[in-house]
């Protein structure tokens, strides 16, 4: 006996393909879900959201004559990147990319650097960038960094933002807040077919 269904994702509106299922004793079914199944964001959704994003900075920043996007290093940066390269399309500002590199598993055991002087940050705006928000700490070691320098304001953005904070940090822009388990844990990659996803 086969039991064919279709069943609609969480995270999206559209249904996985079809898979059969075959029925054993005591309803006990063997199910087999495809990759889609944990896909939070598609290469699409990305784009549209990346683009809402850019333009919310520039509505926010539009009296700035110079913004400096900071990405934090690997998907961080990739995100900040996209980001500006929209900002420079739409607004006259001055964009500067910066790289914030640190050990996101030990931050506290190397030095966090920026690819730029210090001193470039003063009395300047900055858009701290991450692709994914967890408990926050990444994000407040890159922010302590950052403040050492006397800077005018700073907004932070992120592609995913989840509910699991242990770090007073705040995502002012945001492409999609998620609430998850602590168990769960969520992927961005930007190669090939871009996607956000739990796995």
């Amino acid at each position: 006996m086969e039991l064919t269904g279709c069943f609609l994702n969480k995270y999206n509106s559209y249904p996985n393909s079809l898979v059969r299922l075959p029925v054993q004793k005591k309803n006990l079914y063997l199910l087999k879900i495809s990759a889609m199944e944990n896909t939070i964001l598609n290469k699409q959704q990305i784009e549209q959201k990346i683009v809402r994003i850019a333009h919310e900075i520039v509505e926010n920043t539009f009296s700035h004559n110079r913004i400096f996007i900071a990405g934090i290093s690997g998907n961080g940066m990739i995100l900040a990147e996209k980001i500006a390269t929209i900002v420079k399309t739409v607004a006259d500002q001055q964009v500067e990319l910066v790289t914030i590199t640190l050990d996101k598993e030990a931050p506290l055991s190397h030095p966090v650097k920026l690819s730029c002087p210090s001193d470039d940050l003063t009395h300047s705006v900055v858009i701290l960038v991450d692709d994914v928000i967890n408990s926050g700490r990444t994000m407040q070691y890159a922010l302590m960094k950052i403040l050492e320098t006397p800077v005018d304001f700073i907004k932070t953005v992120t592609l995913v933002d989840r509910t699991h904070r242990r770090y007073p940090i705040r995502a002012d822009f945001v492409g999609i807040t998620l609430t998850t388990t602590l168990k769960d844990r969520v992927e961005v990659t930007f190669e090939n077919e871009a996607r956000a996803y739990l796995v």
